[in-house]
C-alpha cells in the first residue's frame, strides 16, 4: 500500500515557473515508475511526464523543453519542475506511482496559469 501526497500547485503568470512535489509513504520501497498526469476541465486525464526507477524519463510533446521530472529515491519523492508556463498548462496535476502491477494516485494539486 502506497500513499501519495502532492504539493506545490498554485496560481502563476504565463512564463512563470512552479515546482510540484509528490511524497510517497507506506510501502514506498516497492515503487518502480512514477509519473505526473494532468486533467483540465472538459478533458481526459493525460500523461505529462514519467520517470522510471532507473531515472529514464519520457515527456508529452507539449511540455518537452519546459518541464523536467526528477526523483529523490532517498526521500521517496518525485518532482515536476515547470518552466515557461502557458495558460494551456492549467489543470489539476496528479502524481502516480506503480508498484509491481499496482497503481496509486495522489489527490491532485491545482495549477492555474493566468494573467
Amino acid at each position: 500500500q502506497v500513499q501519495l501526497a502532492e504539493s506545490g500547485g498554485g496560481l502563476v503568470q504565463p512564463g512563470g515557473s512552479l515546482r510540484l512535489s509528490c511524497a510517497a509513504s507506506g510501502s514506498s520501497f516497492s515503487i518502480n515508475n512514477m509519473a505526473w498526469y494532468r486533467q483540465a476541465p472538459g478533458n481526459q486525464r493525460e500523461l505529462v511526464a514519467l520517470i522510471t526507477g532507473g531515472g529514464a524519463t519520457n515527456y508529452q510533446d507539449s511540455v518537452k523543453g519546459r518541464f523536467t521530472i526528477s526523483r529523490d529515491n532517498a526521500k521517496n519523492t518525485v518532482y515536476l519542475q515547470m518552466n515557461s508556463l502557458k495558460p494551456e498548462d492549467t489543470a489539476v496535476y496528479y502524481c502516480y506511482a506503480a508498484t509491481r502491477g499496482y497503481g496509486y494516485w495522489g489527490q491532485g494539486t491545482q495549477v492555474t496559469v493566468s494573467s
